[in-house]
């Protein structure tokens, strides 16, 4: 399938201290302690806190109906308080909003969304087709509530506007450096899982020139080779750039199996002749999640001694 060329993404306000953050609740049910003690930690933050009961409620393992999630999500975006949206937990649902959100309305309402996992259906989805900026990272019910959850850094950097700003990771951090090469591209992708899901639906990803961001976990060796065979044989690494991976949390077969995951990974992609990276600590992680910009424009370079990524453009507005 031709790959469309990526043009320039809306960026939404920058997020600040006394801002108000909407949470929302689009996919799986969640545990209420772990949401109150999310909510807890984004208040010494700094930021005030709004959330509709409803969120509460489950429909199976869903945080409530389609129509109520898509509804609340909505209503978010188009509230005039609201700075930034940040999701509960992922699990498995979002799916179910994308025929049912008036994407022109939330194009209209650009705002900070965060999330990972299922949620990476809707990163990509508004990202596509609201041209908007979205952020892959941490969610309030899962890293917010744990004292290691969060790389705020990252948080800070990339949600309040700041100019000029990198990721290095060097040899220490558990990035390794599988292809070397430098690359520029728009920074996109989430889940493998839901990327692979995306394929012939009209809410199918657009990879063409970016750098593809991976990630996913509890998926064997075989799973991850099978989904990006898939990936692959559909063509959406036609075009890419460059494809950095995540760390993979619990994505091995055993303990005693004689190979390593990035062996895997690069007989799939080991041949398309673009740079490539493992280990960038963003979505499902051991701690620390990263939060990445989905839809800016980066320089990425990857040596023997560790990946650099460069924000080529802001990744919010003043």
């Amino acid at each position: 399938m031709p790959q469309r060329s990526q043009a320039v993404r809306i960026k939404p306000p920058a997020l600040h201290a006394g801002d108000t953050i909407g949470i929302v609740a689009p996919a799986s049910s969640f545990n209420r302690d772990d949401f109150d003690t999310g909510c807890e930690a984004l208040r010494k933050l700094g930021y005030r806190i709004v959330y509709d009961e409803s969120s509460f409620g489950h429909d199976l393992y869903f945080a409530g109906s389609a129509e109520r999630r898509a509804r609340e999500l909505e209503q978010m975006f188009l509230r005039d308080d609201v700075k930034a949206i940040v999701c509960a937990r992922g699990g498995y649902g979002a799916n179910y909003l994308l025929p049912r959100l008036a994407v022109e309305r939330i194009a209209a309402h650009p705002k900070i969304f965060v999330g990972y996992s299922d949620v990476t259906s809707l990163l990509t989805y508004l990202c596509d087709a609201a041209n908007c900026v979205m952020f892959h990272g941490p969610m309030v019910a899962k890293d917010f509530a744990k004292a290691d959850g969060v790389d705020f850094a990252t948080w800070q950097s990339a949600l309040s506007g700041q100019p000029d700003w990198r990721l290095s990771f060097d040899s220490a951090s558990g990035v390794d450096s599988l292809v070397q090469g430098a690359a520029e591209g728009l920074l996109y992708g989430g889940c493998l899982s839901m990327l692979v899901a995306s394929l012939g639906t009209p809410y199918e990803i657009r990879t063409g020139g970016t750098v593809l961001f991976i990630e996913d976990i509890g998926a064997r060796p075989y799973q991850i080779d099978r989904m990006l065979m898939q990936l692959k044989l559909a063509g959406k690494f036609a075009g890419v750039k460059a494809i950095i991976f995540g760390e993979m949390l619990d994505c091995g077969q055993s303990p005693t199996q004689q190979y390593s995951l990035q062996e895997v990974v690069m007989r799939i992609v080991g041949d398309l002749g673009i740079p490539v990276a493992y280990g960038v600590r963003s979505g499902h992680v051991s701690k620390q999640n990263i939060t990445l910009p989905i839809g800016v424009q980066v320089r990425v370079e990857i040596e023997s001694s560790g990946l650099n990524i460069e924000f080529l453009e802001p990744t919010t507005a003043a």
